[in-house]
């Protein structure tokens, strides 16, 4: 698991609780921001439709539905833009 907020590598044994955080700056572990279903452009911000709204995306919570993210949140905020362009830049590249 990568950390959303100062991108630590943790390695987990098990799914973080909601009192787990990081050993580097000390955010949640077990929040939206750590989720593979995190999503600001989805509903809710969140892709599992049987999750409960989340007010506070940096915060612990207690959802079902958490699933530790393993990559970097910066690479998964790449704009629909940006992925065009790069698949435009691959399909001329020499």
């Amino acid at each position: 698991m990568i950390c959303w907020k100062c991108g630590n590598d943790i390695l987990l044994e098990f799914k973080p609780t909601r009192k787990d955080t990081c050993d580097k700056c000390g955010s949640y572990l077990r929040s939206c921001l750590n989720c593979v279903f995190y999503d600001p452009g989805a509903h809710n911000q969140c892709r599992e439709p049987q999750a409960e709204w989340q007010g506070d995306k940096e915060k612990a919570n207690f959802c079902d539905y958490f699933q530790p993210r393993k990559t970097s949140l910066s690479k998964d905020r790449r704009s629909p833009k940006d992925d065009a362009r790069k698949k435009l830049d691959d399909l001329f590249k020499d």
